[in-house]
C-alpha cells in the first residue's frame, strides 16, 4: 500500500513505494538491526507505558532526502581505496589524486596509516564526507546530496572493520574486479551485507584491464551471491580503449574528458559499434527487474515497454527492498565512469528514513522492538561503532539514529547507565577532523573524551533504549609474544589499547606456560599489530608458536617404600611412607582424575601429618619428570609408614611423599598426552577432497562429512600441535572460501617418536646435576 507523502517535486518519482512520510512512519519491527536489551537499572514507572510517536518535520524530510551513508567494500585489491580517492576528488574534498602505491610517497587519502601506505593495503576503515551535485536519472536536473563514506579493508583478517561499518550504514558499493569477478572475500562481504540488510549497488572496476569481462562477473553475482543483478551501463570501447559508458536507463552515451576525467560529456547519440549490445542489455535489465518488481512484471505481461521513468523507479524500489543490485561499469584508475556511479548512489540507495532501525526498551524486556525515527526533535539514540586512540585521547565513532547530538551536552551510556559530557564533536575526513557544534539524525560523527566500549548505545536520558551491537567472529589463530629485552609499561599499554579498539584481537596469559598469547583473525592481522607495537610504542617483540598444553600420565601400578632422613644440628627430619600409585579414570563424583587415599590404621602416621602427605602428592603431580608437564589420571594410596616423636614434621612427610612419587615414577611406564581438538570445516562442495586431504596430512581422524546444498561440513579430530598454520592452508586449498572452528575434546597419547623428541628436549633444559 502506497502512503501519500510530501517531498520535493523532482524526487517524487524516486520515493514511490518507500516508507517515508511526514505525518507518520510505518516500520516493521521485525526488520533491520533488531536490538537486544542492555543492563540498565531504571524503574518502569518512571517512563510512559507506550513510546510516543514522533513525526518527521518538513526540514527533516528535506535534509534526509538528500543524505546518503555508504560503505565501499570488496575483495582485496579490487580498487576500493582508488575508487574512494576519485570520489573525493570529483566531489571537491581533495585537490590532488594520489595512488595507493604512488611514486610520490604520499599515498591515498583514506590510507592514513604509514603501514597502509607501505604495504598498499587498507588496515583500518576510514570515514569521510562529501557533497555531490547528482543528476536525476529522469530529468537530468542537478541536486546537491550529502554523502558519508566509509572505506573498508578487503583482507579477510580485518573483517571486523567491514562488519562494524556495515552495521551503521544505509547502503554500500560492492566493488568487483572485471577480470577476477566474485572472489572469496566478496562472498564474505555479501554475507555481512545480508546480516545487516544493507542494500547495495555493484561497481565492476578495472574495465581497462586485458581480459575484462563484465558479463561473466554479472552472471557470477546472480549465481554465487544469489541476488538479481543487471548492468545499467554498457562500456564504450574495451580494455585500454575504454572511453566511456552507455547509460541504459537514460539511453545516453557518457564520456569522461578533460584532465583526470573531470568533465562529463553526455550525448544522445549511441556509438554504432555498441548500439546492438546496448539494446540487448537494456532488454536484459527490464527482464531482471520484471522478476523482482511487480509493476514492471505487470507491464511485461501486458506487452508494454516500460519508460525510462518506470525503469528508474523500479531499480530504486528493488534495490532498497534488497531484491536487486544495479551494476555500474568503469575504471577508477583511468578516471572513467566514476561520476555516473555517484549519481547512481544518490538515485538508487536508501536514505536514513528508509532503513528499518529498531531498539529495545530495557525497562520492558518482553515488549516488541521500538522503531527509531530520524527526527531531529525526537529523543537522542546513537550507537558507538568504532573506537580509536587519537592524539587527544579516545576517539569514538558514532552513528546518530534519532534526535540531535550537541557539543557540551550530556548523554547516558545505556550499558553502564553513566552520564557523560560530550566535550568535543567532530566530523572525520580520514585522519583529519572538522569541529562541529551539533549533528542530526542519520549522520556519522566522532566524539572525544567519552569512555565507552564498541557497540554501546547512547541516549539523552529520557528513554531507556538499547541497540544490538555488531557480530564479532571468534579468533582463529594464536601466537606467543614477548618483548625483546626488558619489559616496559608500553608493552601492556599497547596490548590493552589494541584489544579495546579491535574486538577480534584477544590477549590472555597462559596459566601453565605463563606466556602472553595474542589471538586474531589471521597471520597478517597479528603481524600488523606486532609491527604497530614496534612503530607506535617502540616495543620490539618476538612471536612464536604457543606452547601446547601436553600432559603426562602413568600406565601401570608401582609400589613405593621411601624413608626421608635428614640430620642437622638440633631436630632433624624423619618420615617413612609406604603404599602404591595406580592409573585412574575420570571420576564424575569428585569431578577429577587424580586422587589421594589414606588407608593408615593404628596411628602408623599421625592423622595431623596425612594432609601434608596429600599436599606433597598433588605438588608432585604439578611437574612430571618425563617432559615437565602436569601429571593426570593418577591415584596414590598410602598404606603404612612410620614417624619419629621429635624429628617428624609436616614438612618431612610432604618431602617424603614427593620423593617417593618421583622415585617410582619411571616404574609406572609414564606416557605423554597431547590435546585433541574437534575441528569443524565448512567449505564449498568442490573443495571436499582438498579439505579432507589437508586434515589427513595433519594426523586428523575424519568423524563425519555432510553435504548441504552447495557446501559441505566436515568434522574431524586433530591434535592441537598439528593445527598451527591451518587457517592459511585452508584459505589456500579453498580459494579463501573455507572456514573452520575448533574446540578441545580430550587428551590422547602422542606417537612414540614424538614422546622421545619431547623427553629429549626437556632433558636438555635441565641443569647438569639433574640430568
Amino acid at each position: 500500500m502506497q502512503v501519500p507523502r510530501r517531498v520535493p517535486t523532482p524526487w517524487s518519482w524516486a520515493l514511490k513505494g518507500t516508507r517515508l512520510t511526514r505525518t507518520c512512519l510505518h516500520v516493521s519491527c521485525m526488520g533491520r538491526r533488531a536490538a537486544s536489551a542492555a543492563a540498565m537499572a531504571r524503574k518502569a514507572s518512571d517512563l510512559p507505558s507506550e513510546s510516543p510517536k514522533y513525526e518527521l518535520s518538513e526540514a527533516d524530510i528535506k535534509r534526509i532526502d538528500f543524505q546518503r551513508n555508504i560503505g565501499v567494500s570488496a575483495h582485496i585489491d579490487s580498487g576500493k581505496t582508488t575508487l574512494t580517492e576519485r570520489i573525493l576528488y570529483y566531489t571537491g574534498r581533495i585537490r590532488e589524486i594520489h595512488e595507493v602505491r604512488g611514486r610520490d610517497a604520499v599515498g591515498a587519502k583514506m590510507d592514513s596509516m604509514e603501514l597502509e601506505r607501505e604495504k598498499g593495503i587498507t588496515i583500518q576503515s576510514a570515514a569521510t564526507f562529501c557533497d555531490w551535485n547528482a543528476s536525476s536519472p529522469i530529468t537530468g536536473d542537478k541536486e546537491k546530496y550529502a554523502i558519508n563514506i566509509i572505506d573498508t579493508p578487503g583482507h579477510v583478517d580485518f573483517t571486523i572493520e567491514v562488519e562494524r561499518a556495515l552495521r551503521v550504514l544505509d547502503g554500500a558499493i560492492l566493488v568487483l574486479c572485471a577480470v577476477a569477478g566474485v572472489q572469496s572475500q566478496t562472498t564474505t562481504v555479501d554475507r555481512q551485507m545480508r546480516r545487516y540488510n544493507v542494500p547495495r549497488v555493484s561497481f565492476i572496476n578495472k574495465m581497462d584491464r586485458p581480459g575484462a569481462n563484465p558479463w561473466r562477473v554479472i552472471n557470477q553475482i546472480r549465481t554465487k551471491l544469489k541476488i538479481a543483478a543487471a548492468a545499467v551501463h554498457v562500456p564504450i570501447g574495451v580494455e585500454d580503449e575504454l572511453r566511456g559508458v552507455v547509460d541504459l536507463v537514460r539511453w545516453k552515451a557518457v564520456y569522461n574528458e578533460g584532465e583526470k576525467g573531470t568533465d562529463v560529456v553526455e550525448s544522445d547519440e549511441i556509438p554504432a559499434d555498441v548500439l546492438e549490445l546496448a539494446k540487448e542489455k537494456r532488454a536484459e535489465l527490464i527482464e531482471q527487474l520484471a522478476e523482482v518488481d511487480e509493476q514492471i512484471g505487470d507491464l511485461i505481461l501486458c506487452d508494454e515497454i516500460p519508460t525510462n521513468v518506470q525503469i528508474a523507479e523500479a531499480i530504486r524500489r528493488a534495490t532498497v527492498g534488497l531484491k536487486f543490485s544495479p551494476v555500474f561499469l568503469g575504471s577508477a584508475i583511468k578516471n572513467t565512469a566514476v561520476q555516473p556511479l555517484l549519481d547512481g548512489v544518490c538515485s538508487y540507495l536508501a536514505n536514513p528514513a528508509e532503513s528499518t532501525v529498531t531498539a529495545h526498551d530495557t525497562t520492558q524486556p518482553a515488549a516488541p522492538p521500538v522503531p527509531l525515527i530520524p527526527a531531529a526533535e525526537a529523543p537522542l539514540v546513537a550507537l558507538a561503532f568504532k573506537l580509536e586512540e587519537g592524539r587527544f585521547g579516545q576517539l569514538t565513532y558514532m552513528r546518530v539514529y534519532q534526535g540531535t547530538l550537541k557539543k557540551g551536552s550530556y548523554v547516558f551510556n545505556a550499558r553502564t547507565d553513566k552520564k557523560v559530557k560530550v566535550p568535543r564533536l567532530v566530523r572525520m575526513h580520514s585522519n583529519e577532523m572538522e569541529d562541529i557544534d551539533s549533528i542530526g539524525p542519520g549522520e556519522i560523527c566522532a566524539v572525544f573524551g567519552v569512555e565507552c566500549s564498541s557497540g554501546d548505545t547512547f541516549t539523552d536520558g529520557t528513554t531507556s533504549f538499547s541497540m544490538t551491537s555488531m557480530y564479532v567472529p571468534e579468533p582463529v589463530i594464536s601466537l606467543a609474544i614477548k618483548p625483546i629485552g626488558q619489559e616496559t609499561p608500553n608493552f601492556s599499554r599497547a596490548l590493552s589499547r589494541f584489544q579495546k579498539e579491535d574486538p577480534t584481537f584477544k590477549v590472555h596469559i597462559d596459566p601453565e606456560s605463563k606466556e602472553t598469547i595474542i589471538s586474531g583473525m589471521g597471520e597478517l592481522h597479528l603481524e600488523i599489530y606486532v609491527e604497530r607495537m614496534r612503530r607506535e610504542y617502540n616495543v620490539a617483540c618476538t612471536t612464536g608458536k604457543p606452547r601446547v598444553a601436553y600432559r603426562e600420565t602413568i600406565t601401570q601400578r608401582a609400589d613405593f617404600y621411601f624413608t626421608h632422613k635428614k640430620q642437622t644440628g638440633g631436630a632433624g627430619q624423619f618420615a617413612r611412607v609406604i603404599g602404591y600409585v595406580e592409573p585412574m579414570e575420570f571420576d564424575p563424583e569428585i569431578g577429577r582424575d587424580t586422587q589421594f587415599e589414606s588407608l593408615i590404621m593404628g596411628g602408623a602416621i599421625p592423622s595431623n601429618y596425612i594432609p601434608a602427605c596429600e599436599k606433597g602428592f598433588f605438588e608432585a603431580l604439578g611437574k612430571g619428570t618425563l617432559s615437565g608437564n602436569p601429571i593426570v589420571g593418577c591415584r596414590m594410596v598410602l598404606q603404612d609408614g612410620s614417624y619419629h616423636i621429635v624429628d617428624s614434621s609436616e614438612l618431612a612427610f610432604r618431602i617424603a611423599t614427593i620423593s617417593a612419587f618421583r622415585e617410582i615414577y619411571t616404574q609406572t611406564r609414564p606416557i605423554i598426552l597431547e590435546p585433541i581438538m574437534t575441528v569443524e570445516v565448512i567449505a564449498p562442495s568442490e573443495f571436499q577432497s582438498a579439505v579432507i586431504g589437508s586434515l589427513n596430512q595433519r594426523r586428523g581422524t575424519i568423524l563425519d562429512s555432510e553435504v548441504r546444498d552447495e557446501e559441505f561440513v566436515c568434522t574431524a579430530e586433530v591434535p592441537l600441535n598439528d593445527m598451527f598454520g591451518y587457517s592459511s592452508q585452508l584459505r589456500g586449498v579453498t580459494q579463501g572460501k573455507g572456514e573452520f572452528s575448533m574446540e578441545y575434546k580430550t587428551h590422547l597419547p602422542v606417537l612414540p617418536n614424538v614422546q622421545k623428541e619431547l623427553a629429549e628436549a626437556y632433558r636438555k633444559t635441565l641443569p647438569q646435576a639433574k640430568k
